[in-house]
């Protein structure tokens, strides 16, 4: 596709519903953005700067197009010890080293590490972000006026119903409207956006962090850096992935590895903090029509000029209706379809489906959550594999040779039900075959068991003969194994 046909795809594709989408999604993002911001211990300004840069520069840089990033609660959650320790200049300086870090896992394609994502994680990893983002909707709920409750049923209500009369208009962007301008009309007191912290009203400066440029300063900030660099792509991969499944599209991951470290690396020289895809913000944006790069560079913008222009106005927003809104996200983002699930998929896929989002939920990390259900994925898969090895043995009529066949995958996980199956010291028996036609050799567990095994018959005096290695197995035999080297009938072995 030529430059020319890329940027009207991208850009000039139904301008209204890319504005409205990108508008809808800024007004979600400033009392998210402050948030995040108190959770990091710094100024409301670091927070809502980081949104805004990050989100224009990912709509040119970004390889998913229509997904939203912005500073998170998972970078944040990581850099408050080192404000509290060093200030933050220190958390600008990390934030540059962060983007470059991802640049650096872009180059070297880290983003394949993705396959290894099984999709009972990525299920259990939306679950339990949209249990998160309700949980994060509580604290506006709890010791507040009943109005308040009226006014988040209105909102969902809005956004259900306001559909039915039309599409025109994205029914998130209608019902937020229409509460604040009856709040503000009526005098109703609820918390506002402005309760959530100062909105500033300048553009942010460029500006290199005031750190002292020595080793000193990398040992401080490198681990954090390398902390927010690795859990920004974490989230970032897994929601490109949900984004790309709600559009029936396919992203470029390396691609988006890289905006992200460009993003990032930008956003520290203007004072802003990290961040990284939003699933809740993407989800705004793909069910209010937002699907190319207009509609997250115009979510950047907004917040900008919604911030700068339009701060006393914004800061009269009912949080209200942007609760709702956030609850209507968790309910879109849920799976509902994973409890039919439970019935009818193996109970391994459920526990690790299951065993993401008690994690995620119990800890509040996304990271550790995914590590978790990856980790369970891969001992489930190793006990599946092994399983499906297989060995049976026959003896001759003169009780003088015996025949092993070999059938299956053996590598680190199934090595040792071979090794279990082999008689050793059979009184009789002078000749033994191990016949591996049907199986396959994987890694040099395989090959040090295959050693292990021929090396042991050959010390009892046995004539032993390996046949039917494919070819690939016998290479790697060749490479790494030892019974067939010269030294091996000296006994040694160097595994």
């Amino acid at each position: 596709m030529s430059f020319a046909s890329n940027i009207r795809r991208d850009w000039l594709t139904n301008p209204r519903v890319e504005f409205l989408s990108g508008l809808m999604v800024a007004l979600a993002l400033i009392p998210e953005a402050i948030g995040f911001s108190i959770v990091a211990g710094v100024d409301p300004s670091v927070g809502l700067y980081a949104s805004f840069s990050i989100a224009c520069i990912i709509a040119v840089t970004g390889g998913r197009p229509g997904m939203i990033s912005a500073a998170t609660a998972s970078v944040a959650v990581l850099v408050g010890p080192l404000v509290r320790a060093h200030g933050v200049d220190y958390l600008f300086a990390a934030t540059v080293l962060m983007g470059i870090f991802q640049v650096i896992a872009g180059l070297l394609r880290l983003n394949l590490l993705m396959r290894f994502v099984s999709r009972s994680v990525i299920t259990g990893f939306v679950n339990a972000l949209a249990i998160l983002i309700f949980m994060a909707q509580l604290p506006q709920l709890t010791h507040v006026a009943p109005i308040t409750y009226v006014l988040v049923a209105a909102t969902l209500a809005i956004i259900y119903l306001f559909p039915r009369l039309t599409k025109a208009v994205p029914a998130p962007l209608v019902a937020v409207v229409a509460l604040s301008v009856f709040t503000i009309a009526s005098g109703t007191h609820v918390n506002t956006v402005g309760d959530m912290g100062h909105l500033p009203s300048a553009l942010p400066q460029i500006r290199v962090p005031h750190v002292p440029f020595t080793w000193e300063t990398l040992r401080i900030i490198a681990p954090y850096s390398l902390a927010m660099a690795a859990v920004g792509l974490l989230e970032t991969m897994l929601t490109a992935a949900i984004v790309d499944d709600m559009t029936e599209t396919r992203s470029d991951k390396r691609r988006e590895c890289m905006g992200q470290g460009i993003a990032n690396f930008f956003t520290g020289f203007i004072g802003a903090m990290g961040g990284c895809a939003m699933i809740g913000q993407s989800v705004i944006n793909i069910s209010s029509g937002g699907r190319r790069r207009a509609s997250t560079f115009i979510a950047g913008i907004m917040l900008l000029v919604l911030m700068v222009v339009l701060g006393p106005w914004v800061a009269r927003v009912p949080m209200p209706a942007l609760v709702g809104v956030m609850i209507f996200v968790s309910i879109s983002t849920f799976r509902w379809k994973s409890f039919a699930e439970l019935r009818h998929f193996p109970w391994q896929s459920t526990a690790v489906m299951l065993a993401t989002v008690v994690t995620v939920v119990w800890t509040g990390n996304l990271s550790i959550g995914v590590l978790v259900g990856v980790l369970l994925s891969g001992i489930f898969f190793a006990g599946k594999v092994r399983r499906m090895v297989d060995m049976t043995t026959a003896l001759s009529e003169d009780g003088r040779e015996r025949i092993y066949r070999v059938t299956g995958q053996i590598f680190f996980a199934s090595v040792d039900r071979i090794v279990e199956d082999i008689i050793f010291r059979e009184d009789g028996v002078e000749r033994v075959v191990i016949d591996l036609t049907d199986a396959h050799f994987w890694d040099v567990s395989a090959t040090g068991a295959l050693d292990k095994i021929v090396l042991r018959l050959r010390a009892e005096g046995k004539t032993v003969e390996v046949i039917g290695l494919n070819q690939a197995s016998a290479t790697l035999v060749d490479k790494f194994g030892e019974h067939d080297k010269p030294f091996a009938s000296l006994g040694v072995v160097g595994h």
